[in-house]
């Protein structure tokens, strides 16, 4: 496994019953910028149905947002964040694993939004729930019984970027990763009113840093990649953005997993910079 980023299905299998691991299903689904709304789904039935032993649902799509926010995908507040976590049984002590069945998107969400809450030690199931089920690894219906613990959430703003921030950065040698489709980058549909990308943007789509079995590229083959779009670890900082922060969340484990420490997550995306007339696109 790579440390505190992915660990593997072996690895989950053999470390089921540790007392300080909290197992987090967090699967769900988005359809494209091009259907009609609503775009964003959980799959807590599916939960319900079968999931890996000792996991605990969470819904990416309303626990783990701010309801406030007209973006809708927002982080949480941290008193929001703090009393999810600590429902769920995570302290300082826990170590989480998260797995969802979309090659990784939404447990990478929860792994960005847990470090920037200051709880770096977390991981994504490489493979995720759709690799364990082929393996045919344990599944159940029962749903664990949790004490609750205090998870105390403390932002940590060096893997956070605003809109403000990413205007800052405009013409600087900072990069810009758009992982959305190339479809959107190019134009051809929003999830904002305005189509586009941000200006000096470069395209590396999410689904192109994943294996056919929803598994993360290996290292080497992301630095090629990354490497390929001008971001190596000589770029001073990267900002990675999608439509709502979710994809770019996994642009930034990518990041990691390459071994490349200089990114940041623009929380607000293209839902942020698209729909506001004032800021600069490119098409």
């Amino acid at each position: 496994m790579t440390e505190n980023l992915l660990v593997s299905t072996d690895w989950l299998a053999a470390h089921l019953t540790d007392a300080n691991l909290r197992i987090i299903d967090i699967r769900g689904h988005v359809l494209p910028a091009d259907k009609p709304t609503p775009h964003y789904f959980n799959h807590q039935a599916d939960y319900d149905l079968s999931h890996i032993p000792g996991a605990v649902f969470i819904d990416w799509v309303e626990q783990i947002t701010d309801p406030a926010d007209p973006r809708h995908a927002q982080i949480a507040k941290p008193e929001r964040y703090s009393a999810v976590m600590s429902q769920a049984g995570i302290d300082e002590n826990t170590f989480v694993v998260a797995y969802d069945d979309a090659s990784g998107m939404f447990a990478a969400r929860l792994w960005w939004s847990l470090n920037y809450y200051g709880h770096t030690k977390a991981a994504v199931l490489d493979g995720g729930w759709t690799k364990w089920a082929a393996e045919k690894r344990p599944v159940t219906t029962e749903v664990p019984a949790i004490t609750p613990k205090t998870f105390l959430a403390k932002p940590n703003p060096a893997i956070y970027r605003t809109s403000a921030d990413v205007e800052a950065a405009l013409g600087s040698p900072t990069k810009l990763m758009d992982v959305r489709t190339p479809e959107e980058f190019k134009g051809e549909y929003a999830r904002a009113k305005r189509a586009g990308h941000i200006p000096g943007a470069v395209n590396q789509p999410r689904g192109g840093l994943v294996n056919a079995d929803g598994t993360m590229l290996p290292p080497e083959q992301l630095k090629v990649k990354l490497g390929a779009i001008g971001i190596d670890d000589s770029t001073p900082e990267v900002i990675v953005y999608c439509n709502g922060g979710v994809s770019a969340s996994f642009g930034l484990l990518a990041m990691r997993v390459a071994g490349l420490e200089n990114g940041a997550v623009y929380d607000g995306s293209w839902k942020d910079w698209g729909n506001d007339e004032q800021k600069p696109i490119e098409r």
